[in-house]
């Protein structure tokens, strides 16, 4: 199998105008670094619409996009803005996102495009309407509900349409009826724009890493419209939710809330709302990372109003029949699982059997606070078959988590490196190297590691609420020193693209 590596970096972290990254020139121009270092992966974040707390892995949807990635640059271009009008919007300080301000002048601007659109008339539109109405009119139906009730979660709403009462839902769609076709032309618009880009990044021979959540936000149309495919009792309240036990980095656990899957109803009908979940994904990347993959050999499942995770426990997931599903349907297709943290046997066994590489996170190997076993994150035991990264959107950048281990963790590292003498603000660049000439097939290492970032430049910190999400990289950052020090890299240890 052919070497690679690629960067992780998150659209809404892109150096782009207007508050956030998006699907604008700089994701261009950022594709075309990526082909001129060597690169062949870009890896992001989940796409989803974010909720409360702006993380994207609690989306109101499965299916449908983000409308902050949507480039307003684009819609000036098509005529539908002015250039003005989005100077003239308050968006917040450039060097992070602001999503309380961006959903206060970001969507009224995205409403002017689409009332001087005249998007009824537009062919592509309808044909997208009508290819994707199987999650896309629940979707549409359910924002603006949402929009109508003042942004309170579903299970909030009045009984009639909380509930989907046949009348109610025929009211509503007549009642909502231009704020329905607005929730569809924001779906139309990201999905073109994303489209393109992919299609441009794959014409420059890079290929779209994908990031799924296994699990749904409970304030979602997902949840709202298929209540049979989750643990709720009736009415809708959830029976128990879902997180992670305590560990070393946190002491109650993380509790997630996310609603548990009824697997028995998933089995009985073939795993269809899996199998339409995967089909959709492959449309839109190349590989499919799973988040959270060990949950499908065993989930934590805590009770509801619980507050922290301790009262949880384990009950058996899926297996291999939901894959060999999967694969029944679509064919052999390309997955990481991400099977970090407690790792059992069976964890183990699920993820050789699947086929699929595993993932490897070079900070485990020498942080006595993490649970799971040091040794397999040791590089000299990585298998071909898997993915190796520095760290994660959801751990300290690697200079870092360089500043915050124990002593004894840090010699233990340099031990293993056999380096003694580089400074310590510097020894980042070992490990860059030590997760680059492993033997894991891909390696794919967050643009904060190259650039020697601390954690002020951290993606996210689990179970904190608050400051996760925003980080932004400069133009700056993006220089040719750089991309030549990252081609360098990639041709020394044999993962330069060909």
């Amino acid at each position: 199998m052919n070497r690679a590596a690629g960067i992780l970096l998150p659209i809404s972290s892109l150096p782009s105008r207007y508050g956030i990254g998006c699907f604008s020139q700089s994701a261009y121009d950022f594709v075309d670094w990526l082909a001129q270092a060597g690169q062949s992966y870009w890896q992001i974040l989940p796409l989803g619409p974010t909720s409360f707390g702006d993380s994207p892995y609690q989306s109101f949807s499965t299916f449908a996009g983000n409308p902050y990635f949507i480039s307003l640059e684009a819609l000036i271009e098509e005529g539908v803005l002015k250039r003005s009008e989005c100077e003239a919007a308050d968006f917040g300080a450039s060097a992070a996102v602001d999503y309380e301000k961006l959903y206060q002048n970001r969507y009224p601007l995205l409403r002017k495009a689409y009332e001087r659109s005249r998007i009824s008339e537009n062919q592509a539109y309808q044909r997208f309407v009508e290819e994707n109405s199987w999650w896309l009119a629940d979707y549409a139906l359910f924002m603006a509900v949402k929009g109508r009730f003042g942004g309170l979660p579903w299970n909030e709403w009045a009984e009639d349409i909380r509930l989907r009462w046949g009348n109610a839902l025929d009211y509503y769609r007549r009642e909502l009826y231009f704020d329905i076709e607005f929730q569809q032309y924001l779906q139309f618009q990201f999905f073109s724009q994303w489209k393109r880009l992919k299609a441009y990044a794959n014409g420059k021979g890079i290929r779209i890493i994908g990031d799924i959540p296994i699990y749904v936000s409970y304030d979602s149309v997902d949840v709202w419209a298929h209540p049979e495919l989750f643990q709720l009792k009736e009415g809708g309240v959830p029976i128990a939710v879902a997180g992670c036990p305590p560990d070393g980095f946190s002491a109650d656990g993380q509790l997630w809330g996310n609603p548990l899957y009824r697997w028995e109803t998933h089995r009985r009908s073939g795993y269809a709302w899996w199998v339409s979940r995967m089909r959709y994904c492959f449309d839109l990347y190349d590989v499919v990372r799973i988040d959270h993959f060990r949950g499908f050999d065993a989930y934590y499942s805590i009770p509801y109003g619980a507050e922290n995770a301790i009262r949880g426990h384990w009950e058996k997931g899926p297996g291999l029949e939901l894959f060999q599903r999967i694969k029944q349907c679509l064919g052999q297709r390309e997955v990481i699982a991400e099977d970090l943290g407690y790792v059992t046997d069976s964890v183990r066994a699920l993820v050789h059997d699947s086929g699929f590489p595993g993932m490897k996170v070079v900070e485990f190997a020498f942080d006595s606070r993490d649970s799971g076993s040091a040794g397999d994150y040791l590089p000299h035991n990585y298998p071909e078959n898997s993915v190796v990264y520095t760290g994660t959107h959801d751990n300290e950048t690697l200079a870092g988590w360089l500043g915050s281990i124990t002593k004894e963790d840090l010699q233990a590292a340099r031990d293993y490196l056999c380096d003694y003498y580089t400074p310590k603000h510097r020894l980042y660049r070992s490990f860059l190297a030590l997760a680059l000439r492993s033997k894991a097939r891909i390696c794919i290492i967050p643009l904060q590691d190259y650039l020697g970032y601390d954690n002020h430049s951290r993606i996210n910190r689990p179970s904190t609420v608050g400051g996760n999400w925003s980080w932004r990289v400069t133009q700056e950052a993006f220089s040719e020193e750089l991309q030549k020090e990252i081609l360098a890299m990639a041709r020394r240890y044999g993962r330069e693209r060909r």
